[in-house]
């Protein structure tokens, strides 16, 4: 049995995806009963044609050597989804924390909240060293506190 992190963030196509991808191939070396998922929080935003994953996902994981199949389409998270991790994760409070307010507002208080920001307003060349530094802290972090 596995203790579930559940990285969220709006699409569930290019943050919480690399975070989810990053933590689960990390875990192993911090000797951690914990796996990591990811859910969007308005996956009806994405783009209809947008496919899969983010192709700035797929790169980045490909640079770390990081394997990603199988690859899923994006999902929208739900409340079973919030009730089976023991810690969950939004990626942006600003972006992240009015939607849950709207659509989870009982779970607002139980997560922990990054900043990092969207396609948009930061560049994969930051966004995504920024996440592997966040994940790998939450690792870290993990792994302190099963001591």
């Amino acid at each position: 049995m596995h203790d579930q992190v559940l990285f969220l963030c709006t699409g569930n196509y290019y943050r919480s995806r690399f975070a989810e991808y990053l933590f689960n191939h990390h875990a192993p070396a911090y000797r951690l009963p914990w796996r990591a998922d990811s859910r969007g929080l308005a996956i009806e935003l994405l783009e209809p044609d947008a496919g899969p994953i983010s192709p700035h996902t797929l790169n980045g994981l490909a640079l770390r050597r990081i394997p990603v199949e199988p690859v899923r389409p994006p999902l929208a998270v739900d409340e079973p989804d919030l009730q089976r991790a023991r810690l969950i994760v939004a990626l942006k409070r600003s972006e992240h924390q009015p939607m849950l307010l709207q659509r989870f507002p009982e779970w607002v208080e139980r997560v922990e909240y990054w900043q990092v920001d969207d396609i948009g307003d930061s560049h994969p060349d930051q966004a995504l060293p920024q996440i592997e530094t966040a994940v790998l802290g939450l690792l870290q972090r993990l792994a302190d506190a099963g001591r």
